[in-house]
């Protein structure tokens, strides 16, 4: 999830830097801080914070429905 919302903060970075434009608002949505915020949000995910993937009910190993494979 943090990944997908850093990915966010990049292409609003990108669209801000090809429109040429601040909002009105230099110091709080310039091109630095929003790279920043969307490379803090990368470290975040790969830190482990935040909702990773899950693993089905916890039983750790794959799951076979029905006939297993190798039992002959």
């Amino acid at each position: 999830m943090l990944a997908l919302i850093a990915a966010g903060v990049f292409g609003f970075a990108l669209l801000l830097d090809l429109l040429n434009t601040d909002f009105g608002a230099p110091d709080l949505f310039n091109w630095n801080t929003l790279v920043l915020i969307g490379l803090f949000l990368l470290a975040l995910y790969l830190g482990g914070v935040g909702s990773g993937p899950r693993t089905g009910t916890g039983t750790g190993g794959r799951r076979y429905f029905g006939r297993r494979p190798g039992r002959g």
